[in-house]
């Protein structure tokens, strides 16, 4: 594993709204995630992925459900990994379970052509 720095810090419950609302970036990824979780562990890399790939585009985040239960329900969500993604504070998409890199980007990559019309 290379020596970077992690790119994709955790936030809390506390700090959710402020991160949907007041980040510089139109499009927040927020991956709901728990240590335990085998299927959370195959996406984290892709959520690295993602957050450099569109540095200063769209932020990338990570919610451990363990400890942020309100939020995680508060979506409705069931099981992890939960990817939600906002677009102005708004939830715009959902994908749950293990996806290729591709849904990620795909969506990621329509909210900021939608942005910048």
């Amino acid at each position: 594993m290379s020596n970077d720095i992690k790119i994709v810090a955790y936030v809390e419950e506390s700090e959710f709204d402020t991160v949907l609302t007041g980040s510089e970036e139109k499009v927040v990824v927020v991956d709901f995630t728990a240590t335990w979780c085998g299927p959370c562990r195959l996406i984290s890399p892709l959520m690295d992925q993602l957050a450099q790939e569109y540095k200063g585009r769209a932020k990338v985040v990570k919610v451990d459900v363990d400890s942020n239960k309100p939020i995680f329900k508060k979506f409705g969500l069931r099981s992890i990994p939960a990817v939600l993604i906002f677009k102005d504070g708004t939830l715009a998409e959902t994908i749950v379970g293990v996806s290729p890199y591709e849904d990620f980007s795909n969506a990621v990559q329509k909210l900021l052509e939608v942005a910048s019309t």
